[in-house]
């Protein structure tokens, strides 16, 4: 690897100081950034996040409200790794831990957009599991540049872009919340709002291979 990869690289790693905030503050914060996987030939799999949710236990859609079990110990842990779970039995979903220790709270992973591949490839969060091959025994991963896996700033900083807020999906419990975010020019999202259109391609964005490494 060239040593100007290198620093590119370690500049832009998020440190551990931004996930020690609430999930509800980091959710959307994390619209814009890249989960970057290095892999074992030294190429990187990298995709933009375009949408996130915030989980916290003082709320009953968390898997940490009501217990402290085996199976949600990682949310409990520091802020900066991955928890990871089964959905279904089948999908599985990659959180990343937030705010402090002894207190279930995270962002879920909702989509991605990726450079070079299908708009839809990782517009869920098995979806996005899946193509990064990210499953249970990623629990309680650190993101660091040593793992092999981190998260990398925000790259829409320059270019005019909205977030949309909204309720989460795909629960029973806390539906009032307005704890989703999404990027409203992307095609990768899970589900939109109602009432909000996906773009059309010539006017949605999409990330390509320049936007990073």
């Amino acid at each position: 690897m060239q040593k100007n990869k290198l620093k590119l690289i370690e500049s832009n790693i998020l440190p551990i100081s931004f996930f020690s905030r609430p999930a509800e503050q980091v959710a959307p914060d994390l619209i814009g950034c890249k989960l970057v996987r290095k892999l074992s030939n030294g190429d990187f799999l990298w995709g933009v996040i375009v949408e996130t949710e915030a989980y916290s236990q003082s709320e009953e859609a968390c898997h940490g409200y009501f217990h402290r079990t085996s199976r949600n110990e990682t949310l409990f842990g520091e802020p900066g790794h991955l928890y990871v779970y089964l959905t279904y039995g089948i999908y599985h979903c990659i959180n990343v831990v937030t705010d402090r220790s002894n207190w279930a709270n995270g962002v879920l992973l909702r989509a991605l957009a990726m450079p070079g591949e299908h708009e839809r490839i990782a517009s869920g969060p098995g979806l996005l599991a899946k193509r990064f091959e990210l499953n249970l025994c990623h629990d309680n991963c650190q993101l660091t540049q040593e793992n092999d896996l981190w998260l990398a700033s925000n790259s829409l900083t320059s270019i005019n872009t909205t977030v949309v807020r909204t309720t989460r999906i795909g629960i029973t419990k806390a539906k009032e919340l307005p704890w989703r975010w999404y990027l409203k020019e992307s095609r990768s999202i899970s589900k939109r709002k109602r009432g909000d259109r996906c773009p059309p391609k010539p006017q949605a964005w999409h990330p390509t291979s320049s936007d990073y490494l």
